[in-house]
């Protein structure tokens, strides 16, 4: 069943419990883009806020680390209040060991996940798919809002697909009513959107439009 996770990496950062409660009716989860300036060039916000958005959020978490070594920091965000409903996410460029961090999320009663930049190959990741409750697959180079989607990414997703039935397959970078129907057709079914969504007067009806673009 498709999920929708808005980023609230495009909402107004001075008036974050605001733009979660805009989403709460219409949406599944509430993604965090957390960047540590190194990984990827630009800087959000860390377990703090993570942990505050988790007090005022009625949706689950997915939280997004891009950010190096993340094997340093997960104990963080994992005393941040993250339960068994929330996914924890990390690149996995960025851990030689991705399987010990996998299995320490998992430990905790979270749900852990990877996630995959574009040009990371599908065997960089293959052997951790049945490892997940996630792999989150980027359609845009990570870092920034607003991108266009990169259709070829598709490829990944379907052969994830393919691996397993299971997992969760996210989508995030350049997810609107364009392109939606893309990523569905090729086997995801959690949609990161951004400035699609938080960019609109209207969140609530932007995410109406995202369902109805594939036909929900």
């Amino acid at each position: 069943m498709l999920k929708i996770a808005p980023s609230l990496l495009s909402a107004d950062m001075a008036r974050l419990a605001e733009a979660v409660e805009s989403i709460a009716s219409s949406a599944d989860y509430v993604h965090c883009d957390v960047m540590d300036g190194h990984f990827v060039p630009n800087l959000t916000f860390g377990a703090p806020v993570v942990g505050a958005v988790k007090k005022v959020s009625s949706l689950p978490l997915d939280v997004h680390l891009m950010i190096e070594h993340p094997g340093r920091w997960i104990k963080d965000y994992l005393d941040a209040g993250l339960d068994s409903e929330d996914f924890l996410t990390f690149h996995v460029e960025a851990e030689f060991d991705p399987e010990a961090i996998i299995s320490r999320i998992r430990q905790t009663g979270v749900r852990p996940g990877i996630a995959i930049k574009p040009n990371t190959s599908f065997e960089q990741f293959e052997g951790l798919i049945e490892l997940v409750d996630q792999v989150l697959i980027m359609t845009v180079e990570p870092g920034f809002g607003g991108q266009k989607f990169m259709h070829d990414m598709l490829t990944k997703v379907k052969m994830t697909r393919q691996m397993s039935k299971l997992v969760v397959i996210g989508i995030d970078g350049g997810i609107d009513k364009n392109t939606a129907h893309l990523a569905v057709e090729a086997g995801a079914d959690l949609l990161i959107a951004g400035s699609a969504i938080f960019g609109h007067s209207d969140p609530q009806s932007a995410i109406a439009e995202i369902r109805r673009s594939i036909g929900e």
